[in-house]
């Protein structure tokens, strides 16, 4: 009797996680539909009186275009660069003997034990001292290469058969040409779990690019909402709630697309 209760007792239970889990994007986009005054309202209401597109219309009286735009160019940069240069950097530390190999790998985890925050400042100086505030460049330099892609790359290279390195250096292949025609088409899975990890990071970056822009050609999609839904009395949560619909969605969809990748990543990587 306990075995046939067991998966109904499992199902009740991932059902009600699972209901936690989108009960804010189901409010977010029902929110998205309503007015500002039926937003106020105590109590609230959960369906919308009377849905309206007038939150979505107002957002693209906004250069919403040129948001959009700034925020896909930085994220798919910074996931390129980190899925390029990162795995470059772990192929060498997990197959390459050169001097130094393991003070660089110490180094590595002790990047990934520092809070963000603690570079924050010298990153914004050099970056001042560089010519590069408010501009694109300045979004992107500082992201292409970080510690965890670093980390997660060497783990899964040495998870590969090193006989495959061994063979191409008896036909006398090229490191290079082994990296690139042996180990990086066998990345897929752990190349899917970094690219949803870095493009997500990017894509919802809040902090740097308010702190690093000062004009609305630079703007990206968080920043922007943020900017032009806060007034000096109040907040347009209407206006809010309809550009975080709007953000949420290229995240959702990515994530759909590598979301069997991303699971086969996570577990050839090790990372519990």
């Amino acid at each position: 009797m306990l075995e046939r209760r067991s998966p109904v007792l499992t199902y009740i239970v991932l059902t009600i996680f699972l209901l936690l889990v989108i009960t804010p994007f189901v409010w977010m986009l029902l929110g998205s539909l309503k007015t500002q005054g039926e937003l106020l309202r105590v109590p609230p209401t959960w369906l919308p009186e009377a849905p309206t597109l007038d939150n979505f219309r107002r957002l693209f009286d906004r250069p919403f275009g040129r948001f959009f735009a700034n925020s896909t160019v930085v994220a798919l940069v910074v996931t390129i660069g980190n899925l390029l240069l990162s795995s470059m950097f772990g192929y060498a530390l997990a197959h390459l003997n050169f001097p130094f190999k393991r003070l660089l790998f110490v180094l590595v985890l002790g990047c990934l034990m520092i809070p963000g925050l603690v570079t924050f400042i010298p990153q914004y100086v050099l970056v001042v001292n560089l010519s590069l505030a408010d501009t694109l460049p300045a979004l992107i330099l500082p992201f292409l290469v970080q510690p965890f892609s670093v980390f997660l790359m060497r783990q899964f290279f040495l998870g590969l058969p090193r006989e495959l390195l061994e063979a191409g250096r008896i036909d006398g292949v090229g490191e290079i040409a082994i990296f690139f025609r042996i180990y990086l088409p066998l990345a897929g899975p752990a190349f899917a779990t970094l690219g949803i990890l870095t493009f997500l990071g990017s894509w919802n970056n809040f902090l740097w690019p308010l702190v690093v822009s000062s004009s609305e050609s630079t703007y990206t999609l968080p920043v922007a909402l943020a900017l032009i839904s806060t007034g000096q009395n109040e907040t347009d949560y209407g206006l809010l709630l309809a550009g975080a619909t709007l953000i949420v969605l290229p995240i959702l969809v990515v994530f759909l697309f590598f979301q069997r990748h991303f699971i086969q990543g996570i577990a050839s990587t090790g990372i519990k």
